[in-house]
């Protein structure tokens, strides 16, 4: 335990649950189903409403291998290649095995995926996909389609959920076991204020930490929460230097910030081309896939072209889809396109990468257990081992799905006995709460403005492209409001405690955590890119950054022995076997025809 909380007013009431799930995408709200499923009192705490998180902004879809002729092993093959050498190996079997059952249980939750003529589920390609493996809604609106269901689904069981909440620290016993969690609801619903949420488990599905930079394609929630808390707990995390940068996000103009609008992998998948300002196919030679080549080298790519050239992003053409295969297949992204004055049918679209992705975070087992116990993570918050240096294209809503039915199948087999707990709790719950251990230190808040200054900060210092002298600079920058935070007498503006002030220094210390790994990987792997060391060092680097922070709030970095992950527990036996699935699809199954 760190002994460090968020500076905040003590809890005002307090419930008493068996698990509260924070977060309310695909990860979070498969956990909650589960669990409540299995009997378990659930409580889902969502920082906005129910379906606002980021599952709902994804367009491409959900990857899995349930076309003919495709097999998990091929599914595997792929997601190791886009890992550059950092997947768990044990982690992707279990993803791409477990996945196509977990993808058919998420369409009889009530999820309408696109089918064709024949009535079968349509299949597209994105990136370093080698087969059509991508399901969709809606032509490129999955993610919406899949938060309606879940949601749904979350209506009619009646699950009892805290909307406009954000979460700010984890509840521990002197043991350093997991109580629950303290929260702030935003002057919604039956709370108020802050408060607890009492529970022997915890499951951090609070996506992502896009708002780390100044644009990003993930929503103004994306904060880094739950990696937060989960430092601040004592809790380890890892691969954070990894944060994939979707290579086609729309161009607004230079000095656009906040949430940029998407423009789907699938639109390359469906044959759109990428071409500079005088209709130069550039990615031709690059790479076997082209276009459709893994995320970090189209990235890669795009910005080095961008170098070259002097300009400030590239075109993807796909004036030859026509109007109706637009209108029909990404009407999302056409929407969003004209919306700002672009009609991709009758011209090329202005495109720049920009971040969307963290392929770490709180690190894990396949049961999604963290180093703390009682703490459990998934989806884009945690790190399973499954993405390695570079997310393969859509499997991000996959390993929602198989880690949350994972965890609650882990929770619910550690349950009993937990109704009588809650029962032989204090009547008085909110006296007897407990929300920081003895000599707990609380942590100075930033001001809401601080926010702008971190994001602007980061996208100079750990962007696209990094070295030693920008990561150095980020490094002191963020240091200095750090201690402009602690300072007493420095005539600054005091933050008050709140939203805005509680995020600002989430996003401080989830920034400080990436930047410390950043300068300790000294190579180029995947979509962390160090232009001072330009190559993979397989032999020095082949393995993985593992950061805490200490009670002063300093990250310490250590590296693993190998690329595989040591148990989140000391003394642990082996992650649980794989699924009966993976015998049905053995490791010598059928090349591709």
């Amino acid at each position: 335990m760190t002994g460090i909380r968020l500076t905040a007013p003590a809890p005002g009431w307090a419930i008493d649950a068996d698990v509260v799930v924070v977060g309310s995408g695909v990860a979070g709200l498969t956990t909650a189903l589960r669990c409540a499923a299995a009997g378990l009192a659930t409580v889902v705490v969502t920082k906005a409403r129910l379906d606002d998180g980021s599952t709902r902004w994804a367009q491409g879809g959900i990857a899995a291998a349930l076309g003919e002729g495709d097999t998990p092993e091929q599914h595997l093959d792929d997601t190791l290649v886009a890992g550059a050498g950092l997947c768990d190996e044990t982690a992707v079997r279990t993803l791409v095995t477990e996945g196509p059952d977990a993808v058919r249980r998420l369409i009889d939750t009530g999820a309408h995926f696109d089918t064709t003529d024949t009535g079968t589920i349509a299949l597209t390609r994105e990136g370093g996909h080698h087969r059509r493996r991508i399901a969709h809604a809606g032509g490129d609106a999955t993610g919406a389609e899949i938060s309606r269901a879940l949601v749904g689904a979350v209506r009619s069981a009646a699950l009892r959920t805290i909307e406009n909440a954000l979460v700010l620290d984890l509840l521990t016993d002197a043991e350093g076991r997991t109580e629950g969690v303290t929260l702030h609801v935003m002057g919604e619903g039956q709370h108020d204020g802050v408060g607890a949420v009492r529970a022997p488990a915890v499951v951090l599905a609070t996506g992502g930490m896009g708002q780390v930079f100044s644009a990003t394609t993930n929503p103004p929630v994306s904060t880094g929460d739950g990696v937060a808390l989960a430092l601040r707990a004592g809790a380890e995390v890892s691969d954070l230097e990894f944060v994939q940068f979707h290579p086609t996000v729309l161009f607004l103009g230079a000095g656009s910030e906040g949430q940029q609008p998407l423009v789907s992998e699938a639109v390359r998948g469906e044959g759109a081309h990428l071409v500079d300002a005088s209709g130069t196919r550039f990615m031709l030679g690059q790479h076997e896939l082209a276009e459709l080549a893994p995320r970090d080298i189209v990235a890669k790519a795009i910005t080095r072209q961008m170098l070259l050239t002097g300009t400030d992003h590239m075109y993807l053409d796909a004036r030859h889809f026509g109007a109706e295969m637009w209108e029909q297949r990404f009407p999302t992204v056409l929407a969003a396109c004209r919306a700002h004055g672009i009609d991709p049918v009758t011209r090329p679209i202005p495109v720049a990468p920009a971040a969307h992705h963290a392929s770490g975070g709180v690190r894990t087992d396949l049961r999604g257990r963290t180093t703390v116990p009682g703490l459990y993570a998934c989806g884009e918050a945690a790190c399973t081992g499954v993405h390695g240096a570079n997310r393969l294209a859509s499997n991000s809503l996959l390993e929602g799905l198989v880690f949350a039915e994972r965890i609650a199948e882990e929770i619910a087999g550690a349950a009993e006995g937990s109704a009588a707990s809650r029962t032989a709790r204090t009547a008085d719950p909110v006296k007897d709460l407990v929300t920081a251990p003895a000599g707990a230190e609380t942590v100075p808040l930033l001001t809401a403005e601080s926010r702008t200054t971190i994001q602007r900060i980061m996208t100079r210092g750990a962007g696209v492209i990094r070295s030693a002298d920008s990561l150095a600079t980020a490094a002191g920058e963020l240091e200095a409001l750090q201690r402009a935070a602690a300072a007493e007498d420095d005539g600054a503006k005091d933050a008050v405690p709140g939203v805005e002030a509680w995020e600002a220094t989430n996003l401080l210390l989830v920034s400080r955590v990436l930047v410390a790994a950043a300068r300790e990987r000294e190579e180029t792997r995947g979509c962390h890119w160090r232009e001072d060391h330009p190559d993979r060092d397989d032999a020095a680097w082949r393995r993985h950054l593992v950061v805490r922070v200490t009670p002063d709030r300093r990250p310490v970095v250590r590296t693993t022995d190998s690329a595989a992950f040591p148990p989140v527990r000391p003394g642990d036996p082996a992650d649980s076997p794989l699924s009966d699935s993976l015998r049905n699809h053995p490791a010598d199954a059928p090349e591709e025809p």
